[in-house]
């Protein structure tokens, strides 16, 4: 199966070492990406399995990750180690990110031309065995997941309400700070 967490080489043997530390720590991996340029960043992307995370628990999970790259060491060159949370406009990596996020706008990037074409993007209908639905303009396909190279979802109003709706549900953020963010999504819909 297509691993849409780890895709490189590298990638694959760093989740394979942190991994177990993230999920003893109650948390999950989204994303392992070593992008190498001027600097080589290692970016590792968790949450917890409800979907969220706190700074100061990137901050731990770093803590405890940089001990164990450092005794396993896998980079060769100096690298910065970068762990975040996966973000509003997430990457879809695992088949139940496509089920989590349906009815989400998304774009999905496979490895082969399917009819002609590489990028879809659309409204997440769900999976359904091994094939992750999308409903684009021409009707909803079914895309293999073993095809994909890339997925993430659109950054739209509704995907920002939904999530802060979770958040305010969850207690971390106030009726007052999500009416006031409600009021300058709707200010901007209007312009």
């Amino acid at each position: 199966m297509n691993d849409l967490i780890a895709k490189a080489a590298i990638d694959r043997r760093i989740a394979e070492i942190i991994t177990p530390v993230v999920e003893d720590m109650g948390f999950e991996v989204v994303r392992v990406r070593l992008m190498s340029g001027k600097e080589s960043i290692l970016q590792i992307m968790v949450q917890r399995p409800d979907g969220t995370i706190e700074v100061d628990e990137c901050g731990q999970i770093s803590t405890a990750l940089s001990a164990v790259l450092d005794v396993e060491d896998p980079i060769l060159d100096v690298y910065t180690l970068e762990v975040s949370s996966p973000g509003i406009d997430r990457p879809l990596t695992r088949m139940k990110d496509f089920d989590q996020w349906e009815g989400f706008e998304a774009k999905v990037e496979t490895d082969e031309l399917i009819d002609g074409r590489r990028r879809f993007k659309g409204q997440l209908a769900g999976t359904e065995g091994d094939e992750v639905l999308i409903t684009i303009t021409e009707g909803t396909i079914g895309l293999k997941f073993e095809w994909l190279s890339d997925a993430k979802l659109v950054l739209t109003d509704e995907l920002i309400r939904d999530v802060l709706r979770g958040r305010k549900d969850a207690g971390q953020i106030d009726e007052t700070q999500f009416d006031e963010i409600e009021t300058i999504i709707d200010g901007e819909e209007n312009t």
